[in-house]
């Protein structure tokens, strides 16, 4: 009885959460397919559905153009940062070396420090290098960013590959690098795609960073941009800004449906080998 009480109590919990959680998500989802302006003037379901929010935002706003921006930063954040982290961390792991165990402790504190508190130091020194507006100062912030967590976190994955498979490769003639590409890369595909997935979903989703450093319509991000429709106090365009935001939430959501294992994977072998 007591097993089957708490199973009741457990379900009505777990399905609490779930409509709590839920409940913002599908009121955006069906705001933006309203036919009011406003969610103020909009109902939790809409009395007539229509695509005209998302006409209006490829028509009559730079979406697409947000979108090409945020797109070209992501993938070249993901391919540069996760090179260096698994480059970085294949040595940590690998390589005695003097200053090692420093190193792996400058990292770890680096780690510690959130980039917002540096914003000001961020922007003085991008300001000095005359790279404000330009995307490639997003790419050299989110690379540098990640590298130490993210070292820290393929490093203990790194470590439950057995050397003795490095060692095979040394004896059949492969230099260091063949091995880290031909051997130690094939076995880390669970924490490089969790790697690369953060890595997308970091830029995608961030605002604070580039209303900072990009300025000019045409160098928006998609969170910029959305917000700014918003923010000028055109409460009317709120619909709009809600079929924006379905349209962002759609790549992040079709990377966890496609990666999901493997993101599992890297979690729970990152986190039992670190």
């Amino acid at each position: 009885m007591n097993k089957k009480i708490f199973k009741i109590f457990a379900h009505i919990e777990l399905s609490v959460l779930c409509l709590i959680v839920l409940s913002p998500i599908i009121l955006i989802i069906l705001s933006s397919f309203s036919a009011e302006e406003s969610l103020a003037a909009a109902t939790f379901i809409p009395k007539e559905f229509t695509l005209a929010n998302y006409e209006k935002l490829f028509t009559e706003t730079n979406y697409l153009l947000w979108f090409k921006n945020t797109l070209l930063i992501a993938i070249t954040n993901v391919i540069v940062s996760v090179f260096i982290i698994m480059v970085t961390a294949w040595i940590m792991s690998r390589f005695d070396f003097k200053g090692k165990k420093t190193s792996l402790l400058t990292i770890l504190l680096f780690s510690m420090f959130p980039t917002f508190l540096s914003m000001t130091a961020i922007y003085a020194l991008f300001a000095m290098l005359k790279l404000i507006g330009n995307p490639i100062s997003m790419i050299i912030i989110y690379v540098a960013g990640a590298i130490p967590y993210n070292t820290w976190l393929v490093k203990g994955y790194l470590d439950g590959i057995p050397k003795s498979l490095d060692e095979a490769a040394y004896i059949d003639g492969a230099t260091k690098f063949q091995s880290f590409f031909k051997v130690v890369l094939p076995l880390s595909t669970p924490i490089i795609t969790y790697c690369a997935v953060n890595q997308f979903i970091n830029p995608w989703m961030d605002y604070i960073l580039p209303s900072m450093i990009l300025s000019g319509d045409k160098q928006k991000t998609l969170a910029v941009g959305l917000f700014e429709l918003i923010a000028r106090g055109e409460e009317t365009q709120t619909t709009l800004f809600a079929s924006g935001a379905v349209l962002i939430g759609i790549p992040i959501t079709i990377l966890f449906l496609i990666f999901q294992k493997y993101l599992a994977k890297g979690i729970s072998a990152g986190a039992d080998k670190g």
